[in-house]
């Protein structure tokens, strides 16, 4: 297909489409849209930024002109994400297509989402937390769904949402159409495609496991305590927006805050920010505002922002698959990109691993130290003679120590046999006068073994007592 008008869809979405300047389309819409248009459902495994929205919501708007009594649900992974969706979709339903939507995200206004959801609105795009807190509270009624989204998949799994995932297909119609969309295959999402799919089509533009072709992708290895240095260096040598990526929350705010101390345009995006919070870091980064964007793998697929041309791993993602969708960031709608990343000592077995992921028949050369090996294993020899020789020792001396114990305990029973008990009361009262000193407030002990407690504080010292309450006074007399 060259164009969009050559889909058989309504002349209305075609004005919509031509209007927003969509015109041709990306290859994964252009295999996923006339089979979703047939009512099929689809497998489609395709990288981050090459059109998967467009793929899924013509057909659905499409459906949804057709026929007025369905409705559409779009699950999505992040808030981001769920975000952009929605923002698709408005654009595809101005002017004459009437189509209300609504967005079920956390962060946002409960009762404004109360409010849009007795508009009736037809077209639901949210996240898996906030769709089942409307489930719970009757809220959200998902009896009319004739058409099932499941975008980045993979994601929404790797973030522990199948329960609630499996929760909401419960209140879903058992004949339905679902377009199950993932970044990579792997094996738990081909059983969720087994259980819920009917015959699926499968789809894949691409490989599964690499990033894309136009992405220059290069490695700097260096110390820990030297990385920021290096950062900075980088950001003076490169021109245009900046994608940083870091490892947690709490270092993404830190790094933006040297930044803006050494006068760069600096913005941080994680979990811990509010909704509205966001929208504006985003809008910023977008409008040219702040030009480096310092982020945790929440924004690793879920900005949709076209103009990156770096990526910077700062830190490496913990699991192999995020790089992937790190660097997809950056290089799209067919423009280069480069993503350069940061390798210390620490990062070697992760590093690894990424690298198979790209390229399973890649091999690790590790190199040692032949010599550092062999101190090792003379220290280790003289370790275990060292060894040796004080086991003999404690064998040689077992029975002059007996010998010894005997003579003293022989010159204790002649010598004091009256005053054992004595002596031994001294031990006891040596060895507890140690007790009190590490614990002042156990106070001291006696050589009868009786405990007084001296409080430095005692606020009860000079209080008086209450008199006992008699009953004599209440006698019959």
């Amino acid at each position: 297909m060259n164009n969009f008008y050559e889909f058989n869809i309504e002349n209305k979405l075609k004005n919509t489409l031509k209007y927003s300047n969509f015109i041709k389309p990306t290859p994964i819409q252009a295999k996923a849209i006339p089979i979703a248009l047939n009512g099929k459902d689809i497998l489609g495994t395709a990288q981050t930024g090459t059109g998967k929205t467009l793929a899924f919501t013509i057909p659905l708007i499409n459906k949804l002109i057709i026929n007025k009594n369905t409705k559409g649900l779009i699950v999505c992974p992040t808030r981001e994400l769920a975000s952009q969706v929605i923002d698709t979709i408005t654009k595809l339903t101005i002017n004459d297509i009437k189509i209300g939507s609504v967005l079920l995200i956390g962060g946002d206004s409960m009762q404004r989402q109360l409010r849009q959801l007795n508009k009736r609105a037809r077209i639901i795009v949210g996240t898996p937390g906030r769709i089942n807190d409307h489930l719970k509270r009757n809220s959200l009624n998902l009896s009319n769904v004739d058409y099932l989204v499941l975008d980045e998949t993979d994601r929404m799994l790797d973030m522990g949402f199948t329960p609630q995932i499996e929760n909401i297909l419960k209140f879903i119609p058992k004949i339905h159409q679902t377009l199950l969309f993932s970044a990579t295959l792997p094996s738990n999402i081909l059983k969720i495609s087994e259980k819920y799919l009917r015959m699926p089509e499968r789809i894949s533009v691409g490989s599964l496991s690499t990033p894309i072709e136009q992405i220059k992708q290069e490695t700097f290895s260096l110390k820990q305590e030297t990385k920021y240095n290096e950062l900075i260096n980088q950001l003076i040598e490169r021109q245009g927006s900046i994608l940083v990526f870091v490892k947690t929350k709490h270092g993404a705010d830190k790094i933006v805050k040297k930044l803006k101390y050494d006068a760069h345009s600096a913005e941080a995006i994680h979990g811990n920010l509010r909704q509205s919070k966001r929208d504006r870091v985003i809008k910023g980064f977008r409008s040219g505002k702040s030009r480096i964007l310092v982020a945790t793998d929440v924004a690793a697929r879920g900005l949709d922002i076209p103009l990156i041309q770096h990526v910077i791993n700062y830190d490496l993602p913990q699991v192999p698959e995020d790089y992937i969708h790190r660097v997809g960031r950056t290089g799209r709608a067919g423009k280069n990109g480069s993503a350069l990343t940061f390798l210390t000592n620490n990062d070697q077995r992760m590093w690894r691993e990424i690298q198979k992921l790209i390229n399973p028949n890649f091999k690790f050369e590790e190199k040692f130290n032949k010599k550092s090996l062999k101190k090792n294993k003379k220290f280790n020899k003289k370790r275990k003679s060292f060894k040796d020789k004080t086991n003999k020792f404690e064998l040689r001396n077992k029975k002059r120590k007996f010998k010894f114990k005997n003579k003293k305990l022989k010159k204790l029973d002649q010598n004091n046999s009256n005053d054992n008990n004595i002596n031994f009361s001294k031990k006891r009262k040596f060895k507890y006068r140690n007790f009190s000193n590490e614990n002042s407030n156990s106070g001291e002990i006696n050589s009868n073994n009786k405990k007084k407690f001296k409080f430095k504080k005692n606020k009860f010292k000079n209080r008086k007592r209450p008199k006992k309450f008699s009953f004599k006074k209440f006698k019959k007399k």
